[in-house]
């Protein structure tokens, strides 16, 4: 994990369940004698979310509906950590504006970034049920977070950056599967590997829209990139998180057609795994 990340070594479950109280009630001993919880178990880990954010960084209300996607939270964290060493590097800019875009009813990366480095965001999401519920815990939470609800599946950036406006990076967690078809085989998957039935209480749920697009992951990134050029004055850095490695080399030989200035791959390790964010610029 990345060296600022506050989750480096493991959850301090005696310290969160003082924060958080009702974790007590998930937490199980593992075989080699640790304390650890159910990550299969959507309540277990949403608890454990709650306890983290509040523990951690002061969000004291979160909560998201079933069936929305529960992201881990250490993971989310690299990236913005990572985010943060790529806009030192170009933008030391103390007031940092970002666009996350997909920022689902969870709305993890604004609070993490602007907890972590008091960065502006406006989240936007195509999911109406998502941007209610995001705004509900912003402003339970008094924050300065602008949520934006994109109404055109076909456009990433239209409809939400306007005109004169500016970021200094964008962010993005993309739909992953092809097919809804796929997603579901996908969520199979994870229950026969841990032998399980399926039950809407595992933590492999997921909104469509956040599981899965027309072309999956990769053509999602291919329309992000096509639709940057257009923004290419309004926006410092784009970046999106690409889980499959296969897809990087098509993803950056389809950028040179659009001629970025600085394309980057930013590798970040969680444990034994790897993950990346494909990052490109049109300015110097």
């Amino acid at each position: 994990m990345h060296s600022r990340n506050k989750h480096r070594q493991g959850y301090d479950f005696h310290a969160l369940c003082k924060t958080q109280p009702e974790l007590s009630k998930y937490i199980t001993i593992t075989p080699k004698g640790t304390e650890s919880i159910d990550f299969s178990d959507r309540h277990a880990v949403v608890c454990l979310n709650q306890a983290l954010l509040m523990h951690h960084y002061n969000v004291k209300f979160w909560s998201i509906p079933e069936g929305f996607l529960c992201p881990p939270v250490p993971g989310r964290a690299d990236y913005v950590h990572a985010l943060a060493d790529l806009l030192q590097q170009t933008q030391p800019n103390p007031k940092i504006r970002v666009l996350d875009v997909g920022t689902g009813a969870n709305v993890i990366y604004p609070l993490l970034g602007s907890s972590q480095y008091h960065w502006q965001f406006v989240g936007c999401d195509i999911n109406p049920i998502a941007i209610k519920c995001a705004k509900a815990i912003v402003l339970a939470n008094k924050l300065n977070i602008e949520l934006v609800q994109q109404h055109d599946s076909n456009n990433i950036f239209k409809g939400v950056i306007e005109q004169k406006q500016y970021f200094d990076v964008t962010m993005c967690n993309p739909p992953f599967h092809a097919s809804k078809d796929a997603a579901e085989k996908g969520s199979t998957r994870k229950w026969q590997n841990l032998a399980k039935q399926p039950s809407n209480k595992l933590n492999f749920g997921g909104q469509s829209q956040e599981l899965w697009c027309d072309g999956g992951e990769r053509q999602f990134i291919k329309n992000m990139i096509r639709e940057s050029k257009e923004y290419a004055q309004q926006v410092g850095w784009f970046t999106c998180l690409v889980s499959n490695k296969d897809n990087l080399a098509p993803l950056k030989q389809y950028l040179k057609k659009q001629q970025p200035k600085v394309v980057k791959v930013v590798k970040m390790a969680q444990g034994q795994k790897t993950s990346r964010f494909l990052a490109w610029r049109y300015s110097d």
